[in-house]
């Protein structure tokens, strides 16, 4: 494994390319520009163009940019789409090699049951934390209620799906509904969407669970099937004795040979992440309007982010300490590699191998703890994502003059809990739960609208506070595993 030392270089590196990366973003506008007349020229010149002329001008002024943009942003999005590609080809076969290594070292399937409980007791109770502190927050804060009317206006009058449209005036014409209308075109995934109670989230939380054929899942990487494959084939070879010795022996040196491989992944890392975000943030920013929306959801999106830093800077630190009696920041500062990693890929997924590589050697958690829990975790542990879907459905209900009663807003924190168990670990799924979270409180989901323009900066925070109650999990949980098998793990 690399010494401390260079690990600690690499984050240090890796928290310079996010800077000069955003330095990057903010100057692009100025770069492309170099050579073109300013608008402001174009407006107050002498020979000033008639108004319709300006207006061209100024048209394609902006088109000349973007344009120029789009040839700087081509090689950055290029750089850092094939680092988040090779940090996701590892996930799946990590995932399965780590799971059944952690199954396979407590030589007992027995002994899974109390680690395994203590996990989803943690993960519950995280969320459930989480969900309570955004809730608090949203309505002390009340965001929406400062949203000025002509936003309210623009976002009220925002696009319908067409799909929608026609099965709204087929339902007039023809006396149904337009649920029982989209299932005679055959369109279920319209009526799942709009039937999308507790009682369904439930189910389909449990058919998650398994899959008709593994390798889809992995292709799709659908974590949580492979994981309960994972864990069962590994107990299974636990009690068949030196028959499966070759398989176990095989397991583990796979484990170990892909943990070889993501540290050498991530001496590319301050390269790829620069890429990364240097494309997003140069995006956002070259089009001169990402500001003027940061203002106008900007009490949203500090209400997120003051719930998601109570989460991060109070919550998980005081359940970290209580159980394991280390100093938690001291943790947060040795999982800062993965947690600067999580910022830039916005995917607990993808940042999975670093954070597990982190944990071990920098957060000093089991390794056995670690193959059995972050896999786990990156699948079900969303604790930022739930706090989020939590505060954007009060704060879009604040917005459009939905008053919520206390029963609407449990709810809501019911709903988001288990929406954010089955969110998959990739950018911008909050988005796709979100029309759980507001479909079961009665919340038009067109008013997704009214986040969409921050969502991608806020997803970031959100998984980097995911992936550390991932980390703290795991170092909780480890004080779950038989001592003795952690004692001879760490030999």
């Amino acid at each position: 494994m690399a010494s401390k030392r260079g690990d600690h270089a690499l984050t240090i590196q890796i928290a310079i390319a996010i800077v000069l990366a955003i330095v990057v973003a903010m100057l692009l506008p100025t770069i492309v520009s170099v050579g073109l007349d300013p608008v402001a020229d174009i407006a107050n010149r002498p020979d000033a163009p008639k108004p319709k002329d300006l207006a061209d001008n100024i048209v394609a002024h902006q088109q000349t940019m973007v344009e120029r943009a789009n040839y700087v942003l081509i090689p950055l999005k290029l750089g850092g789409e094939i680092f988040l590609r090779i940090l996701k080809m590892l996930v799946v076969p990590l995932v399965v090699a780590s799971v059944m290594a952690g199954i396979l070292g407590l030589g007992d399937v027995r002994k899974l049951g109390k680690p395994g409980l203590a996990a989803i007791g943690y993960y519950f109770a995280t969320t459930v934390l989480a969900v309570i502190v955004g809730i608090i927050l949203v309505n002390i804060m009340r965001p929406g209620i400062g949203v000025d009317e002509s936003t309210k206006s623009k976002y009220s009058e925002a696009e319908v799906s067409k799909e929608a449209i026609v099965y709204e005036n087929l339902a007039k014409e023809t006396g149904l509904t337009d649920d029982k209308v989209a299932e005679v075109f055959g369109d279920h995934e319209y009526v799942e969407q709009k039937n999308m109670g507790v009682s369904r989230i439930l189910e389909n939380l449990t058919l998650m669970m398994f899959t008709d054929n593994l390798f889809k899942s992995a292709v799709n990487m659908q974590l949580l099937p492979l994981i309960v494959f994972s864990i069962a084939f590994a107990g299974l070879l636990t009690t068949m004795g030196t028959r499966v010795q070759a398989i176990i022996d095989f397991v583990g040196q796979m484990n170990e040979a892909l943990m070889a491989f993501i540290l050498l992944i991530m001496k590319l890392a301050p390269l790829g992440i620069f890429c990364l975000v240097a494309a997003r943030f140069g995006q956002a920013n070259i089009l001169g309007t990402f500001f003027d929306e940061l203002r106008k959801t900007g009490s949203y999106s500090l209400t997120v982010l003051a719930g998601l830093g109570v989460h991060a800077f109070v919550t998980l630190p005081a359940i970290f300490y209580f159980f394991t009696r280390r100093n938690p920041y001291r943790f947060m500062l040795q999982m800062s590699q993965a947690l600067l990693t999580a910022f830039s890929t916005a995917s607990s997924s993808a940042t999975l191998p670093v954070t597990m590589e982190s944990a071990v050697d920098e957060g000093g958690v089991s390794k056995k703890s670690v193959d059995f829990v972050l896999p786990l975790g990156a699948t079900i542990n969303m604790d930022g994502t739930a706090l989020y879907e939590a505060v954007a459905a009060i704060f879009i209900a604040q917005v459009v003059g939905v008053d919520l009663s206390l029963l609407d807003q449990l709810v809501i924190a019911v709903t988001a809990t288990l929406a954010a168990i089955g969110a998959a670990g990739i950018p911008e799924a909050g988005l796709v739960t979100m029309v759980i979270v507001l479909t079961a409180v009665g919340l038009d989901t067109q008013y997704i609208s009214l986040i969409l323009s921050v969502d991608w900066l806020l997803d970031r925070f959100r998984t980097t506070v995911n992936v550390f109650g991932d980390a703290c999990g795991a170092a909780v949980v480890e004080k779950a595993f038989p001592e003795e098998r952690l004692i001879a793990s760490d030999d």
